[in-house]
């Protein structure tokens, strides 16, 4: 089936609705209570769904091992756009992920034709923000990764060409390098449970990027072994691909368990349990005990002009170092949710959700919810002007990028060393 969705376009509508009911994308209000604290990119709407994140959700409020990991693609210098995916890890890692972070120079370089000089140069610039944002962990450069080429050469032997067009609707003109820079990614999804052992790994994008953990999901479950299977009165461990001394080690591990030709009967025991000790047997014997990946996906924050955020566009967003003359120019010309006169505005009150400007605000630069709060209940009333709401957003802007430059200035040593 076609995804309908390119992750690399820089203009196109992504159909919430369809996604969730054609993906199987569930919504993260549930799960999300399961939290011990409920972060604010999800209770404000932000973060809208998931899959698999319950296995998430339990290792945070539990304490146990779990990985987060994302990745950017250096075409360009860091901006507005990329700062929420930045906080979702910061905030896993605080939450006691194991971080990790690719530079995907290799799509860059395949995809957007950037040269390896700028790539690096570019991903030096995402590094500094996100240690400035309080990341710590493994970051990494797809090129200078040996371990990640590895392990995209075996998610390789996973994958045919007929998958990569229903997925990404590549044809004939698609260049190799485009292809091998998908299972780069998918390795880079997958590293982490290399590097640091098969744990619960969530990997948080905007929902153009579901293709690459659809795919992934399934590579990782063609890389198993085995599958662990409930069968109501009893757990079928059956072998996929797993060597006989595997399957013996399985029945072994299980007295009382009944071993047929390529599968073991387990009774009497839960499922976690078994899938557990399999995951065990199967490294043990050469395997990957692959967890399937995690994921959450945000919704994007419109330009500052409307439409979507994007490099191209260069009036829909800022970057980290741009100057404040520049900065006060685009917020100050931003689209709001404001009537057509100042009467109209008074007396009908303005409409925040329309607004890039009170969207700016909720997606970054208000972190007090009931501050956010008394933002919209003054747009709505009629109370606050579009231009005063403006002068008070600059001011907010201001010092956010301040002290964001100052820390990335400060931890520069950090990305020197990648």
């Amino acid at each position: 089936m076609h995804s309908e969705m390119n992750p690399w376009s820089n203009n196109q509508t992504v159909d919430v609705d369809r996604l969730f009911a054609e993906f199987g994308i569930e919504p993260i209000g549930e799960v999300a209570r399961r939290l011990p604290e409920v972060p604010q990119f999800m209770r404000r709407g932000i973060v809208v769904g998931h899959r698999d994140y319950s296995l998430v959700a339990d290792a945070i409020r539990n304490k146990t091992p779990f990985h987060v990991l994302t990745g950017f693609m250096p075409s360009g210098l860091p901006h507005l756009g990329h700062l929420m995916v930045m906080k979702e890890v910061v905030w896993h890692v605080q939450q006691g992920g194991n971080g990790y972070v690719a530079v995907a120079d290799r799509e860059a370089h395949a995809v957007r034709g950037i040269s390896w000089e700028k790539c690096r140069e570019y991903g030096k610039e995402y590094l500094k923000a996100l240690y400035a944002l309080g990341f710590e962990g493994t970051t990494y450069y797809q090129s200078k990764n040996d371990r990640l080429k590895d392990l995209a050469f075996e998610a390789s032997t996973k994958v045919n060409f007929s998958e990569m067009t229903a997925i990404y609707g590549f044809g004939p003109d698609t260049s190799l390098s485009h292809a091998m820079s998908v299972i780069t990614q998918v390795a880079d999804i997958l590293f982490p449970q290399l590097d640091a052992g098969p744990a619960p790994t969530i990997v948080p994008v905007g929902l153009d990027q579901d293709p690459h953990l659809r795919l992934t999901r399934d590579v990782a479950y063609k890389l198993r072994q085995f599958t662990v299977e409930d069968r109501g009165d009893h757990i079928s461990v059956r072998s996929k691909n797993a060597p006989e001394a595997a399957l013996e080690a399985v029945h072994r591990a299980f007295p009382g368990s009944k071993k047929y030709a390529g599968h073991v009967d387990v009774r009497g025991l839960p499922l976690d349990r078994v899938e557990d000790a399999v995951r065990e047997i199967e490294i043990a014997h050469g395997g990957f005990g692959f967890y399937l990946p995690s994921s959450t996906y945000h919704i994007f924050m419109p330009g500052l002009q409307g439409g979507k955020m994007s490099s191209s566009a260069p009036e829909s967003s800022f970057g980290f170092y741009e100057s404040e003359k520049s900065v006060r120019k685009k917020v100050m010309a931003a689209k709001t949710g404001g009537r057509m006169t100042l009467e109209e505005q008074k007396r009908l009150g303005g409409e925040p959700d329309a607004c890039s400007v009170y969207l700016l605000n909720l997606f970054h630069m208000l972190e007090d919810d009931v501050e956010l709060a008394d933002l919209a209940r003054r747009c709505e009333s009629g109370e606050l002007t579009c231009g005063q709401c403006k002068k008070e957003t600059l001011e907010r802007v201001n010092a956010f990028l301040k002290d964001l430059r100052d820390r990335m200035d400060a931890v520069e040593h950090l990305a020197e060393e990648v």
